[in-house]
């Protein structure tokens, strides 16, 4: 039986009157890709931003319901916040690395947790480089900015920043809309290695992209979830018959 890292229930979120997602159950399961589909503005980003805390940033922005992360709930006052999001890493939409060397974007985090030895953080940087699939493209440059890299590159640098904050769980908002079909595919031939060791969660506005490399896939629609199932269920044989259009291009 797979284990769940997150068991969402009864998920409601508020942006003062307007309610952006509906009374969401949902588990997602270790070393598995869950994807989650559906149109713009149907609640899928405000969705992932609850599980690692990141719309408590946004002061109007009020939720209901239970997440529990490796089964403690992590929605109650006094949970350790930065924790989570150390252990639940976030790569977004367009690359942004930092204006600094490809290294020391990679060591940023390591750096902020209080590793100071050189040598440790070497190694953090190469293994995360290598785990993202960029080491061999940028071994001699590492002194190099970042803002140097292809966005394709960039990208994975983004992956192999988050990679350095050693996560359980990556959160990934829509991580190759902005790059082209060949960095595409080497984004998602590099997302099947990581789940090997990581739980990975992407929001993808490609059915395509879904229907390739996801275990687990969710469609959202106007802040509700419609369906989600296995992956071949979603795309072959879905319940719903929404779900069916969505998937066959009827609307959407």
């Amino acid at each position: 039986m797979m284990k769940e890292v997150f068991k969402i229930e009864g998920l409601s979120l508020f942006y003062k009157d307007l309610q952006a997602i509906k009374n969401i159950d949902l588990d997602i399961y270790k070393n598995q890709i869950t994807a989650l589909i559906g149109p713009s503005g149907c609640g899928k980003s405000t969705f992932i931003r609850c599980l690692n805390r990141m719309n408590d940033l946004i002061p109007e922005a009020r939720m209901e319901g239970c997440i529990r992360f490796d089964g403690e709930e992590c929605q109650v006052t006094g949970y350790d916040v930065i924790g989570l999001r150390k252990k639940v890493g976030m790569v977004f939409q367009k690359p942004n690395p930092f204006p600094m060397s490809i290294f020391d974007n990679v060591a940023y985090g390591p750096r902020q947790q209080g590793v100071r030895n050189k040598e440790v953080l070497k190694e953090i940087v190469e293994k995360a480089l290598k785990q993202a699939a960029l080491y061999e493209e940028v071994v001699d440059r590492l002194n190099d900015s970042a803002l140097t890299l292809s966005g394709g590159q960039q990208q994975r640098l983004c992956i192999a920043r988050a990679l350095a904050m050693e996560p359980e769980v990556i959160l990934m908002d829509e991580p190759t809309s902005a790059l082209d079909p060949i960095a595409t595919q080497k984004i998602e031939t590099l997302l099947e290695e990581l789940k090997k060791e990581y739980t990975i969660i992407i929001v993808t506005h490609s059915m395509q992209q879904a229907a390739r490399i996801s275990d687990y896939t969710a469609f959202f629609y106007m802040g509700e979830l419609i369906e989600y199932d296995k992956t071949n269920v979603i795309f072959s044989v879905p319940k719903n018959k929404q779900t069916e259009d969505y998937v066959t291009g009827r609307f959407g």
